[in-house]
């Protein structure tokens, strides 16, 4: 794996989906399928160097060469706007295993707090695919990553929509073997660290809702 590998999925279909998610007046069911559907070429192309298991199978005529994927993968979505992602890339590696990774950004710090994590025992033998669909801080992006290195993960590839150089700086800094596929690369981040032009709040966009707060970080009373 090359160092600071970023690539840019640069395909007519992948950028006619973008423009339509870039909307502002976009409605959600549309949204939400684009962001599903650009989540299908990404994994198409994030998943190119899989390794492959020669064998053969039977036909109705006669056995035949068969080249199947060595070994399952993992994908990880950044709850909760990842898992937008996570149906493109299932029709992709319909048998990927999946992990959760929860964080949320504590409004004092604006730092990453983890709130839920499900993922394999091990992870050293595995190729293991994180879904997020903004790389803005990439301050989220690495605190996941860093969980997934716990379980002993080192191939690891980082699936976008949108990255800023901000966030592709963040993560190769911290985790200089890691691999970065996007839709587009954007300008900046502003003050409050969205993407420039970007395309606002992907989470809230795709659920139609404004928090991405835990209830007791939100402060709410549940019993």
């Amino acid at each position: 794996m090359a160092r600071h590998e970023v690539l840019v999925v640069d395909h007519p279909a992948v950028s006619d989906r973008l423009a339509r998610l870039r909307d502002r007046d976009a409605p959600v069911p549309i949204f939400r399928r684009m962001v599903e559907e650009i989540g299908l070429f990404l994994a198409y192309e994030a998943t190119r160097s899989l390794k492959i298991a020669e064998g053969s199978v039977q036909t109705p005529l006669e056995a035949a060469p068969a080249r199947r994927i060595a070994r399952r993968p993992v994908v990880a979505p950044i709850l909760r706007a990842g898992l937008g992602l996570l149906p493109g890339f299932l029709n992709c590696i319909d048998d990927a295993e999946i992990a959760h990774l929860g964080f949320y950004r504590d409004p004092a710090s604006l730092k990453p707090v983890p709130y839920y994590a499900n993922m394999p025992r091990d992870l050293a033998e595995r190729d293991v695919f994180v879904l997020d669909p903004m790389l803005a801080t990439g301050n989220s992006g690495s605190a996941a990553i860093k969980l997934l290195e716990t379980r002993g993960a080192h191939a690891i590839t980082f699936v976008c929509l949108i990255a800023a150089p901000e966030g592709i700086e963040t993560l190769s800094k911290a985790h200089p073997d890691i691999r970065i596929v996007t839709a587009s690369i954007d300008k900046h981040l502003n003050d409050h660290g969205y993407i420039v032009p970007g395309l606002g709040d992907a989470g809230d966009r795709m659920f139609g809702s404004a928090t991405s707060l835990p209830v007791n970080a939100a402060g709410l009373d549940v019993h």
